[in-house]
Parts: structure tokens; sequence; C-alpha cells
């Protein structure tokens, strides 16, 4: 039987991988005891994020491309933060099932308090290490998920 061998920069990422993993992980859990008072989640989070970040309200298929993120799980999240008040949604003028996910008062002041949370937490997260490092691992990982969407748009043909 014929191995395929890695190259060395695919031994080396390997290496990391379990430690994105767990970084991952490390990082819902702690983002989770952050915004739990605000009745918020990491998940309930970032789509409150993904709202924001949108020049113009989206529908939930769109926020979830943004996000890389499961159709479905979005929606049933975006469903929750609309049951809680955080979000509403719009009529869409171009497409009459889909509609626009947009933040309701409650959701931006909810948005905006979490992250007054975030800034004293992600400051002690990046303490000792240097914005250079940090931003050699951005464009790593930039690159590395570029790598994943061509592949998988590949896959799809």
């Amino acid at each position: 039987m014929n191995k395929t061998r890695r190259t060395p920069a695919g031994a080396a990422l390997s290496g990391i991988m379990l430690d994105l993993f767990r970084l991952n992980s490390l990082l819902l859990a702690s983002g989770d005891r952050l915004v739990a008072p605000l009745g918020l989640t990491s998940a309930r989070w970032q789509i409150l994020g993904a709202i924001v970040a949108a020049d113009r309200p989206e529908p939930v298929a769109w926020l979830a491309r943004n996000l890389g993120a499961n159709r479905q799980n979005v929606q049933r999240i975006v469903n929750d933060l609309q049951s809680d008040g955080l979000v509403a949604f719009e009529t869409n003028p171009h497409h009459r099932r889909a509609q626009l996910v947009v933040l309701t008062d409650k959701g931006q002041q909810a948005y905006d308090v979490a992250m007054r949370l975030q800034a004293p937490w992600i400051n002690g997260l990046a303490d000792g290490v240097s914005v250079k490092d940090i931003e050699t691992v951005e464009r790593v990982v930039a690159k590395l998920r570029q790598n994943l969407e061509d592949s998988d748009a590949e896959a799809r043909g």
C-alpha cells in the first residue's frame, strides 16, 4: 500500500490542529461565561456581531455564509434571538420568503454591553503576545481559510 506523505508544511500544520481545536473550545466557553449575565452565549453574540458587521440587513442564509456556518443552526439561533426581542424580521423586497434580520434596540444594547465586556477580556488574552505575531497568525489563518473555501468550491463542482 502506497502511503501518502505530508509535506513539511502539512506536518507542521497537522501538529497544531489539536491545539486550534482546543483553543476554539476554550474561546467559546470563555465567551459564554463573559456574556452569560447578558442572556447571551458565544453563538448568540457571534450572530449579533454578524448583523452589526453587515453593511445592510441580510437574510439568515447570507449571515450564515458570512460566518461560514450552517444555515439551519444560524436560523435556530436567530429565532431564539427574535423570541428574546434582540432581533426582528423585516420584509425583504428582493425575496418574499427570505426575511431580513435586524437588531432591535434591545439587541443593540446587549451587543454594546458585550463589546464593553470584551475589551478588557481580549486585552488580557493578548497579554504577552506581540502585535507582529498576532498579525502573522491572522495572515496564516486567512490563507488556510481561503484554501479550505477553494477546496470546498472545487468539491461542489
